[in-house]
C-alpha cells in the first residue's frame, strides 16, 4: 500500500476518528514545535501535513490576525480538521506539499509536527515549501529519532507489532517513511540541497501518552489492527507488555524526535 493510499485509507480514517488520542501522544513536542517555529501576532503560517488540524490551530492562535493554512494529503484528516475548527482565519487545503501550488512567498512560517518524513523525493518537497516562504522565512518541524532496539518504546511497540502481525500495527510503508529523516547528517543535506541556511536539530525527549491505562492502550493498539481477530491471548500478551508502563497519569512511552528549525535566505 502506498503512503498516500494508506493515509486516505485506514490510517488516515484511524487518526481522524481517533484525532484527540493522537494529539494527547504527540502533545509534549507541541510546544518545543511552536517555540522554534518562533511565531508572532503578524506571521502568515502554513502547517505541511497538518492531519486533524491541531497544530494549525495553536498556530492560528499565536498569530490571530493573519491566515494560517494547513495542507495535508489525506482527505479524512482533512473532514476532520474542518469540522474541529471554528477560527476564522484558518483554512485547510488538500495537496502533497511535493507538487501542492503554493503562492510563492506566501508564508513567512512553514511548520509540521511529524508531517514532512512521508515525502517520496524530500528535496523537492522541501524546496517547494521555501519557495511558500518570503526570504528569510522560518521553518520548523519534528521529526522522530532512531530509536534504540531496547528503548521503552521500540522495545515495547515492536513486541505489540508482532503479536498482532507487523503490518497491522502501522501499515508497512508508512513505518518505513516515519524514519527517513531520523538522521541528523541526512536532515541537514536534504536542506541544504532544498536551500535552508541555518539548520539546527535540538532533541526532546517526553513521555508519550498511549492510554489512560494498560487495557485501554490494548484497545487502541487492537483498533488499528482493524479486520485482524485479536485472540485472548494476544491480548493478554499486550496487556503484560504494557503493565510496567501504567502509571496514575496512564501508560507513558518515552520517545525521542528532532526538532527542526531553519531559514530561507534572504
Amino acid at each position: 500500500m502506498s503512503v498516500a493510499a494508506a493515509w486516505n485509507g485506514p490510517v488516515g480514517m484511524h487518526w481522524a476518528a481517533h484525532s484527540e488520542r493522537y494529539d494527547a501522544m504527540l502533545a509534549p513536542f507541541d510546544a518545543p514545535l511552536l517555540d522554534a517555529a518562533a511565531i508572532t501576532a503578524g506571521d502568515r503560517v502554513v502547517d505541511i501535513g497538518c492531519g486533524s488540524g491541531h497544530t494549525t490551530r495553536m498556530a492560528a492562535r499565536r498569530a490571530p490576525r493573519v491566515r494560517v493554512t494547513g495542507v495535508d494529503i489525506s482527505a479524512p484528516l482533512l473532514e476532520r480538521a474542518r469540522a474541529l475548527t471554528d477560527l476564522p482565519h484558518v483554512s485547510y487545503e488538500l495537496g502533497d506539499a511535493q507538487v501542492h501550488p503554493f503562492e510563492p512567498g506566501g508564508y513567512d512560517v512553514a511548520i509540521s509536527r511529524g508531517g514532512v518524513m512521508f515525502f517520496a523525493d524530500h528535496i523537492a518537497a522541501f524546496t517547494r515549501i521555501g519557495g511558500a516562504l518570503r526570504p528569510g522565512g522560518r521553518l520548523a518541524f519534528v521529526c522522530p529519532q532512531p530509536s534504540p532496539p531496547q528503548s521503552e518504546e521500540s522495545a515495547t511497540l515492536g513486541l505489540i507489532a508482532s503479536l498482532l502481525g507487523r503490518d497491522h500495527a502501522v501499515e508497512g510503508e508508512v513505518a518505513a517513511a516515519m524514519a527517513s529523516l531520523s538522521e541528523p547528517e541526512r536532515i541537514r543535506r536534504v536542506l541544504g540541497a532544498a536551500g535552508f541556511e541555518d539548520i539546527g536539530t535540538a532533541q526532546v525527549t517526553a513521555a508519550a501518552w498511549w492510554g489512560s491505562d494498560a487495557a485501554d492502550a490494548v484497545d487502541f493498539f487492537v483498533s488499528r489492527a482493524s479486520g485482524t481477530v485479536v485472540s485472548d491471548a494476544t491480548r493478554a500478551a499486550m496487556l503484560e507488555a504494557l503493565l510496567p508502563y501504567e502509571t496514575a497519569d496512564g501508560v507513558l512511552l518515552r520517545a525521542g524526535v528532532w526538532v527542526v528549525s531553519a531559514h530561507r535566505p534572504w
